[in-house]
């Protein structure tokens, strides 16, 4: 009864996806992140508590997942508990990661001298335009446009 009830759910999974349109590598996607939490349970998704939803976040912060594939998987479920079984609280219990924010690299006064010193050719025209470009904080593909 079991298998019955699953593929039965799966079924009403794979119909919410045709009615929203999703393209197919978000249906994979999506029933693949639900199918990889059943197995984390070890039975069906719509009997999940929201411990058990805790505990598999915990799992997969703990295993290194990036944020990114926790994310993706957080979504699968957020679809899964939210339009196929009709439990949005279940929503309340998932949280998303954020990525760590980069500093960009800054140069010091030393290597930018060095680096306008490196630029080529007679005149200031170059020079003058790698100023400016640096100095404005412009990325190289909207200097080239």
């Amino acid at each position: 009864m079991k298998e019955e009830k699953a593929t039965l759910l799966r079924q009403r999974m794979i119909e919410d996806i045709y009615i929203r349109g999703l393209c197919e590598k978000t249906q994979k996607a999506l029933i693949r992140n639900v199918k990889h939490f059943a197995s984390f349970l070890g039975r069906p998704p719509d009997t999940a508590t929201p411990e058990d939803l805790r505990a598999y976040q915990l799992k997969m912060t703990q295993g290194g997942v990036s944020t990114s594939t926790f994310n993706v998987r957080i979504i699968s479920l957020r679809f899964f508990f939210g339009i196929t079984y009709g439990r949005d609280e279940m929503k309340r219990f998932m949280q998303f990661h954020r990525k760590p924010r980069k500093l960009p690299i800054v140069l010091s006064v030393e290597e930018v001298a060095d680096l306008m010193a490196a630029v080529p050719g007679p005149g200031l025209k170059y020079r003058a335009a790698l100023g400016i470009s640096y100095g404005a904080g412009l990325r190289a593909s909207e200097v080239l446009t």
